[in-house]
């Protein structure tokens, strides 16, 4: 019989907010945590927004000697774990420590690290290039540093599975408490890919949204007049435990982990299979693994990457596995306010599914002015929404056609 798997603790560092309380009530609000990026000039770029995050300071965080030897994405992924930790109440001396483990995703890993020394390298030789420019860029970094800060010895690695590797993170960390291999996994997904190449190379590759005038407008899922995605950075991160564990020490619970999916679409590195064929066996899949019935679902978080693609093949997956179901759905893309954080996104939404049950509200997809008539589902447009939450899910779809998906529901004892 497999074991029951239970949220206790959350984190997030992200452009709206690095705080759990600030983050929700900014989403509630309909606040965007776009803004024009002041992190390097960017002048010259065709893409001058994102979703930056502000008021971070390291130093204070983790001392300037550790700082130092981390990428910001570790940062992040440290920051967020640490809420998370100390959000749950968890005491890691007090279990054995080989049953307790990380799983951190991150979809490129060190980026900044890669392009400071890369720019030393060439300007004053490979003699001056840091000793720490392998620890620093390695997309294992994360779950290694959270593993070594709480001493914590059972299962740890990362997974890069571009923008579904926090989804991916969750997931297999689920499946490994269920099993029986571990009780208690910190998981989730950091990103900081907000540099000279991450933004240039998605400007290139004509992702991105141009809305340089109006960048808190730029990221609008499901709109008819969206131009593409906003890059941003951050990390989310939760505490997943076993329910007797859990119970056992008293610990507040926001929801219990049902199901997870996965698939690949197995048709272009970058494009999503036009008709969502691989997205709507991840959620198939998602909802055997929970043993749920379409029907059950009350909320669903989406991809929703405000992508004239992305957007409409993520709408055909969902009227494929839900059917009759689909229209009576509530969905909607926090994306809107937040950017889309890669290798982190499914982390953030995550945390944003478990807030969404433990406070009964649904969060908005903001900037859904002229609907695109072939996204005709319920989006949660412009205003949050109360509702009591039985079961809710959460998409990520990546490239490299990745797709996972992710079923959350009310824990009931």
């Amino acid at each position: 019989m497999n074991r029951r798997v239970v949220i206790t603790g959350l984190g997030v560092v992200s452009g709206l907010a690095h705080d759990i309380d600030n983050f929700w009530t900014g989403l509630l609000e309909g606040r965007s945590g776009v803004s024009h990026v002041d992190l390097f000039d960017v002048s010259a770029f065709k893409v001058r927004f994102a979703g930056q995050v502000r008021n971070f300071f390291p130093d204070e965080l983790f001392g300037p000697k550790e700082a130092r030897h981390l990428d910001r994405f570790v940062q992040f992924a440290l920051a967020a774990g640490d809420q998370a930790v100390k959000e749950s109440g968890i005491d890691f001396s007090t279990l054995d420590s080989d049953r307790c483990g990380v799983i951190i995703g991150s979809g490129i890993g060190g980026l900044n690290e890669f392009e400071t020394q890369h720019r030393t390298m060439l300007e004053r030789g490979p003699s001056r290039i840091s000793p720490f420019t392998i620890p620093k860029l390695m997309v294992n970094a994360g779950s290694g540093h959270i593993s070594i800060r709480y001493g914590l010895t059972g299962p740890a690695s990362a997974i890069a599975t571009a923008c579904a590797s926090a989804a991916n993170a969750i997931g297999e960390s689920f499946r490994l408490i269920q099993s029986g291999v571990t009780d208690v996994m910190i998981t989730g997904g950091s990103e900081a890919a907000l540099t000279h190449m991450g933004l240039g190379g998605f400007a290139a590759m004509r992702a991105l949204s141009t809305r340089n005038d109006e960048p808190t407008r730029a990221s609008r899922p499901f709109d008819k007049d969206r131009d593409g995605f906003v890059l941003s950075e951050g990390a989310g991160v939760l505490v997943l435990e076993e329910a007797s564990v859990a119970a056992k020490r008293g610990a507040a619970i926001y929801g219990e982990v049902l199901g997870y999916g996965m698939s690949a679409d197995g048709t272009h590195i970058t494009a999503p299979d036009e008709m969502g064929r691989g997205a709507a066996r991840a959620m198939a899949a998602a909802l055997k693994d929970a043993k749920l019935d379409p029907s059950l679902i009350d909320y669903i978080n989406a991809h929703g990457t405000s992508t004239p693609l992305g957007d409409l093949a993520e709408t055909r997956a969902m009227k494929t596995v839900f059917g009759e179901h689909a229209k009576k759905l509530q969905i909607s893309s926090t994306k809107s306010q937040l950017g889309h954080l890669l290798g982190a996104s499914g982390g953030v939404e995550a945390v944003v599914c478990a807030l969404a049950m433990r406070r009964g509200v649904l969060p908005q997809t903001i900037n859904l002015e002229n609907p695109d008539p072939e996204c005709d589902l319920d989006y949660i447009p412009n205003t949050p929404r109360d509702c009591r939450i039985g079961y809710c899910m959460s998409n990520s779809f990546g490239f490299g056609g990745h797709n996972a998906s992710l079923i959350f529901g009310q824990y009931r004892g």
